[in-house]
């Protein structure tokens, strides 16, 4: 008889329960309420997207994370069953003690722990200890503080200080704890320039706003300064992430400097101007302020001779800490050089893999003009009857120095034709060259969407630094509930700092040379909101903007790799070469490119001159990182390729596995959604059937052929009674409605089956649970026979 209490048939849950906890709680002593939590989610799991559908990848949990208190996590525990052997688990826990940035991971199976200390300098990094041997609560946090050097008492009560107990129960995500921390840390050991690279959309409000609770609650830093360079940063962080310093806190305003707060607020052009009264910051003390935090740093601060840089110089004595999500502006400006290096790191890139991000397609559009240039015929006039100057007129020039009417409603075609076939209501933004660009862009997509913007003149609306009526709408935009407006154009009001978390759509169709604005730009789509079905983006790209991917810390390997051939100039298309002092270049005596330096800009408007799409690709950000450019199938078809070399390959790691379910969610987490290749290939067949055709070029039968070829072959002669009744249904529910219903008992509760019995007695009719589970794979394997 089987013994129920041997540990190798016991669930991981029961190791746990029986075993592993006792040891932590009972015997180590740790505190079950306030030092341990258990199955914690460090991840959301990535989203990956196919067509118009997606799924979440799996997240990634930690068993127990061990804490010291609720904001300094010590050490990370992964269990296994008592199946697996002592060390199984310790590869997995020290993955998540990483991203914990916590030195202790530990394994165990029942028996006993695997401990892996990074924090030793010399001697075994790991070593083994029986139940009864693991570390209490103080010997870890001694370790720890040792690990850290901290070592006097003011030190440790600044980092031991707690972060805000939120009402809700906000609480930092792994990262967000992980610059929170390593801020106090450096801070406590007299670092006074701290700089923290987090990308758009992760919540550098939300960070700051606990470092700046930890310092000030622990009594570490008494007077702080939050600046940003919008008004709009300052106004959504004094009533959102900040609220909780009540009437401890202000915002400089007016010209006025209150000196009876202690958190202040302030839009560095509201402290600072070109004369000397208009100093306001000069108004304080150098050294009033204990700690400056800047928002948004790469805007200014990095500049010597920025208003930003003034500030922060005055009040050189406070801590001060640079939050940005692009550490350096240009090749020659850079916040590195003013604060340090950064103390920690977020990037676009891992918080998409780690779910906390959208991923997104990119759509690049080539315009026929944009390629190949324009040049106007000797002595030609614009349609205001300007003479324009002859010379070859390129994509940089396009709505800068010529505007070719014709791009523009070209461009208006596309972005509509595009909502068309997604969302008409979805949040867009469109990035113009100028304000003009943004007014005549506007009056172009109205004209392509009139029957919505005759219902409701906010469906389009311009949104630029010029306009009160585009201004005052920006709130209604950024809300989420909000239908209106949808659709928005703008130069450079919405860049940076404006939360949009339902924008689906941006549209790039201006010039952007600078990675900083570039990346900016992008941030606001990467916000996720699950509940409107914002889980991912689209770029739509007229401007060969994303060419700017080729930043390895932000996405990865190069997007374009281009290798000439034969007599192919070495200088890829499009691309003008190193361009002279004054921005131009001359091509066989005509001048290229933007007019020189400090000449007065004219702008010739042309009406008469045709431009025509020449491509259209799409794009998507795949499970390594890298953009993909491959239709579904192909994609699929590598996908599956990289796992399985031959159809046989996969036919036996089908056929052998004991739930095939879980071979599909490994499929799904290869970032192969099912469901759109569903769409493709056909919704009667299985996963299997999908696979095989789109991977291996199997001919795909559907679920109704599979179960018929099972029928005829008489399989079910061997079953008699109720046994046989049950897999002649359960056979029909497969064909109907497809596989999981055979691998999952609970199918046994709804119809037809209630009228056979209970679950227990329908199991009982074959002979108990081991013989029923038999029955189902014996089916399974007839199912793919003919495979």
């Amino acid at each position: 008889m089987l013994n129920i209490f041997d540990k190798k048939n016991l669930t991981e849950r029961d190791i746990c329960t029986k075993f592993i906890t006792p040891a932590i709680v009972e015997t180590a002593g740790w505190d079950r309420d306030t030092q341990l939590r258990e199955e914690l989610s460090l991840t959301k799991g990535k989203i990956h997207v196919r067509g118009k559908l997606y799924s979440r990848g799996t997240q990634k949990r930690a068993d127990y994370v061990l804490y010291h208190k609720t904001n300094i996590p010590l050490a990370v525990v992964e269990a296994k069953d008592n199946s697996h052997t002592i060390r199984s688990g310790i590869q997995q826990a020290i993955e998540y003690a990483e991203l914990l940035d916590v030195p202790f991971a530990y394994s165990s199976n029942g028996d006993g722990f695997i401990e892996h200390d990074r924090s030793v300098s010399s001697g075994p990094v790991e070593h083994e200890l029986s139940l009864h041997e693991f570390p209490t609560p103080q010997e870890l946090w001694r370790r720890y503080c040792e690990y850290k050097g901290i070592d006097n008492p003011d030190e440790k009560k600044i980092y031991a200080q707690d972060y805000y107990p939120s009402p809700e129960n906000k609480t930092p995500r792994y990262y967000q704890l992980t610059a929170i921390n390593r801020s106090i840390e450096a801070i406590t050991k007299g670092q006074n320039r701290v700089l923290l690279v987090m990308a758009t959309g992760t919540g550098k409000t939300f960070t700051s706003f606990q470092i700046i609770w930890r310092l000030w609650k622990s009594g570490a830093k008494k007077r702080i300064l939050f600046l940003a360079d919008r008004n709009i940063l300052v106004d959504q962080t004094r009533t959102n992430d900040f609220k909780p310093f009540g009437s401890a806190m202000t915002k400089i305003q007016n010209r006025r400097a209150d000196k009876s707060y202690e958190i202040y607020l302030a839009l560095y052009q509201a402290i600072t101007g070109t004369e000397e009264q208009q100093k306001i910051y000069k108004q304080f003390s150098k050294d009033f302020f204990d700690l400056i935090v800047v928002d948004e740093c790469h805007r200014g601060s990095a500049e010597e001779d920025s208003a930003w840089r003034e500030i922060l110089e005055y009040f050189s004595g406070a801590t001060q800490i640079g939050m940005t999500a692009t550490p350096k502006e240009t090749e020659y400006v850079s916040n590195v050089d003013y604060f340090g290096e950064p103390v920690f790191t977020y990037s676009l890139k891992q918080g998409i893999e780690d779910g906390f991000l959208a991923p997104y397609k990119v759509v690049r559009i080539d315009l026929d003009k944009d390629l190949t240039g324009w040049r106007p015929e000797k002595g030609k006039k614009d349609r205001y009857g300007k003479v324009i100057p002859d010379r070859i007129y390129n994509q940089s020039d396009f709505d800068q120095e010529l505007v070719l009417e014709k791009r523009n409603e070209l461009v208006a075609k596309k972005i509509s034709e595009f909502l068309k076939a997604t969302d008409r209501f979805d949040k867009t933004i469109v990035f113009c060259e100028d304000i003009a660009h943004a007014e005549r862009m506007r009056s172009l997509l109205i004209n392509e969407n009139s029957d919505l913007y005759s219902l409701n003149s906010k469906y389009i609306m311009q949104i630029t630094g010029d306009n009160n009526e585009g201004k005052a709408e920006l709130d209604n935009f950024i809300l989420p509930e909000s239908k209106y407006p949808a659709i928005v154009t703008t130069s450079k009001l919405l860049s940076t700092g404006v939360d949009v978390q339902t924008c689906k759509l941006i549209v790039l169709d201006k010039r952007i040379q600078s990675m900083t604005e570039f990346k900016q730009i992008i941030g606001r789509g990467t916000r996720i909101n699950e509940a409107y079905g914002k889980v991912y983006f689209t770029i739509m790209d007229f401007r060969k903007a994303t060419e700017l991917f080729a930043d390895k810390d932000f996405d990865g390997d190069p997007v374009q790799i281009y290798e000439p051939k034969g007599d192919d100039p070495v200088v890829p298309p499009d691309d003008p070469g190193e361009q002279p002092e004054g921005g131009e270049v001359v091509v066989g005596g005509v001048q290229i490119g933007p007019q020189g330096k400090g000449q007065r800009r004219t702008k010739y408007y042309v009406r008469d001159v045709e431009v025509n799409l020449v491509a259209e690709r799409v794009q998507y950000y795949g499970k390594d990182g890298k953009l993909i450019t491959e239709s579904l199938n192909d994609y699929t078809k590598s996908a599956v390729n990289s796992n399985y070399a031959s159809l046989h390959d996969f036919l036996n790691r089908w056929t052998s596995a004991d739930r095939k379910q879980a071979i599909v969610e490994e499929l799904e987490n290869e970032g192969i959604l099912l469901d759109a290749l569903a769409v493709e290939v056909g919704a009667d067949y299985d996963p299997f059937d999908l696979v095989a055709h789109v991977a291996f070029g199997q001919k795909p039968l559907t679920r109704h052929e599979r179960a018929e070829n099972v029928k005829k072959r008489n399989y079910f002669a061997k079953y008699e009674g109720k046994a046989r009744v049950v897999l002649e249904a359960l056979l029909d529910k497969y064909a109907d409605e497809g596989l999981t219903n055979l691998e999952d008992p609970k199918v046994l509760k709804v119809q037809p089956f209630d009228k056979y019995g209970t679950p227990l007695e329908i199991i009982q009719a074959f002979g108990g649970k081991e013989e029923y589970s038999q029955a189902i794979r014996s089916l399974e394997l007839q199912l793919y026979e003919a495979a």
